[in-house]
């Protein structure tokens, strides 16, 4: 018998999987993980975001986490991560930016590597947790 999903560890993982400069919708995350429920995706990001690289799970057409904005546009800079301007405001370029899994083999593993001993060099200790 197969143990039962964990769609919160699945996210988490998938999340950390995503490479610096690079984003996924909410919506992505979930069909990513053959699921409809984005939803669900943003209730794991408030949950557990701050132990996560919330700043690469965007709202559809690039928006930044609801209420995060200012603390995001720091990160996407410091990793490169292309916006455009709007007439109204900023958001990540999803033609530029998007990312997909299946695009760079994504093994599953929580940071893209097959033996699993990479950490993820953009989540520093000294950046304050975001509270969410």
């Amino acid at each position: 018998m197969s143990e039962p999903f964990d769609f919160g560890a699945a996210v988490a993982e998938l999340v950390r999987a995503i490479p610096p400069g690079r984003v996924m919708t909410y919506g992505g995350v979930a069909a990513a993980l053959g699921s409809r429920a984005s939803r669900q995706v943003g209730r794991v990001m408030a949950h557990e975001g701050g132990d996560l690289p919330w700043w690469r799970v965007v709202r559809a057409g690039g928006l930044p986490p609801a209420d995060h904005e200012t603390r995001a546009l720091e990160m996407y800079r410091v990793e490169g991560t292309p916006v455009v301007q709007g007439p109204t405001a900023w958001r990540v370029d999803m033609r530029r930016a998007g990312w997909s899994p299946d695009a760079d083999g994504w093994s599953g593993n929580a940071d893209g590597d097959a033996d699993g001993d990479v950490a993820d060099p953009t989540l520093d200790p000294g950046f304050p947790r975001d509270p969410f």
